[in-house]
């Protein structure tokens, strides 16, 4: 696979600005206020405990959960309509779609006619082309998470959200498939939600975590270096100590 199969979008890529956000579920208030700046180009890794809000910011995010108050905007202020793509914690394959289908499954549901010469070189950049005729069914949790990113590649959207989309893979396979996501999803404006202090240190620019109730965001962490950072990192690890010093505070009863 050559280094330049997929070509980095032509211009500076757009930061994504949430401002002043508020949402509500009934009668709590999940957040309320909430300003986050994510730079154009940046992996930014959202952590926090369980229920304190964070799929819900970024189904904000997405435009998929209106908030109380408040606003979701790009810095280059073209609107975000069209150009976000999301990746769910769950694979979320069609059983009865080929692999090759499933990629350009968001193409055919919107009338569009699917470029299957895109999907297969998507395909060959994620080391399945020859699996591009198989059933979900008879894929591993690895493979299938790697056609969930070939999925989300195929959109070529400028901003990339991620729901702690490799939760469920065991840990070689974990990190295989966030080295991958590292490389492809380079020259995108990435959010990232994961419970995995490693996870955050290995691909975050920036590492920022969410609590309380109402939830408050807290100091970014900011981790030197290129992404995906080996587990052995010096800085890595050290990073990897504070933020869970960080996660542990937010928790204390």
């Amino acid at each position: 696979m050559s280094p330049d199969a997929l070509p980095l979008p032509s211009t500076a890529p757009p930061g994504l600005r949430l401002h002043n956000l508020t949402l509500r579920y009934g009668a709590r208030t999940i957040f309320a206020g909430l300003d986050l700046l994510v730079e154009g180009g940046e992996f930014l890794v959202l952590l926090g405990p369980s229920g304190v809000g964070k799929t819900g910011l970024l189904r904000v995010a997405a435009g998929l959960s209106p908030p109380q108050a408040g606003t979701v905007s790009a810095t280059d202020d073209r609107p975000l309509a069209g150009r976000v793509a999301v990746m769910a914690q769950q694979d979320l394959l069609y059983p009865w779609a080929s692999v090759t289908g499933n990629v350009f499954l968001g193409a055919r549901l919107r009338g569009e006619r699917p470029d299957r010469a895109r999907a297969l070189h998507l395909l060959d950049r994620v080391g399945l082309r020859d699996r591009a005729d198989a059933l979900p069914a008879t894929l591993s949790g690895g493979m299938r998470q790697r056609v969930a990113i070939a999925r989300t590649l195929y959109e070529d959207r400028p901003f990339v959200l991620m729901d702690e989309p490799f939760a469920a893979l065991d840990t070689v396979t974990r990190a295989r498939v966030q080295d991958l996501a590292a490389e492809l999803l380079v020259g995108r404006t990435v959010l990232l939600i994961t419970h995995d202090p490693l996870e955050a240190c290995r691909l975050g620019h920036r590492l920022v975590v969410l609590s309380g109730d109402p939830a408050r965001l807290g100091l970014p962490v900011r981790v030197p270096g290129p992404i995906p950072r080996p587990p052995d990192d010096p800085v890595l690890l050290r990073t990897q100590g504070e933020l869970m010093r960080l996660l542990t505070e937010s928790q204390a009863p």
